[in-house]
């Protein structure tokens, strides 16, 4: 005998197909949020990542601006130093520059020029005094410049006859650089090396 189905077996079959779509249209939500999830996750990640990066590098920052700080700290001192060993090392050099000065006079001064007033600005000496004639001055001048001591001698004030003596001796003023020669070896010492 042959059986007959009488059930509507088209509207079975297509909310069977309806069921069906509703499934695997769930598990593609489910997967796409999954994805979706995940990638979020990651590039939160990511994110937490490189501010956890850029926290440890700001830290870095403060800690080197901190050693740039202290190392122009030590920077300032040491040209504080520096400048005191200058400082020393020059007034170490010109130590005995009165006595040589005093003596080099002596030795430069010819006969018949008297000085009167000596005066020292820096490193600039004024000499006033009187001559006995114009060729004295410039002998005293000439020895000046030949003097280690003595740099580029100017004469500053005219050789005038003072008429306030009887001799009618020649009121000079003169100007010359002081040089330490001794300074002067051994800064060309110090150049050489």
């Amino acid at each position: 005998m042959v059986k007959i189905n009488l059930l509507p077996w088209r509207e079975e079959r297509r909310q069977q197909l309806t069921k069906e779509f509703y499934i695997l249209l769930g598990i593609g939500g489910t997967v796409a949020a999954a994805i979706v999830a995940s990638i979020f996750w990651m590039y939160s990640q990511n994110i937490n990542f490189q501010k956890a990066r850029n926290a440890k590098i700001q830290a870095e920052i403060v800690r080197l601006d901190g050693e740039i700080k202290e190392i122009e700290d030590l920077e300032k001192t040491r040209d504080d130093l520096l400048a005191r060993k200058k400082v020393i090392e020059e007034l170490q050099a010109n130590r005995t520059q009165m006595v040589h000065l005093f003596d080099e006079m002596v030795k430069t001064i010819p006969n018949g020029v008297f000085l009167q007033n000596i005066k020292q600005s820096g490193t600039t000496i004024s000499l006033e005094g009187y001559a006995q004639s114009h060729s004295r001055v410039s002998a005293y001048m000439r020895e000046i410049e030949k003097s280690e001591w003595f740099q580029a001698p100017v004469s500053v004030e005219y050789i005038k006859a003072d008429d306030s003596y009887d001799t009618h001796e020649q009121k000079f003023k003169l100007m010359a650089r002081l040089i330490n020669p001794l300074t002067k070896t051994n800064e060309t010492e110090g150049e050489e090396e």
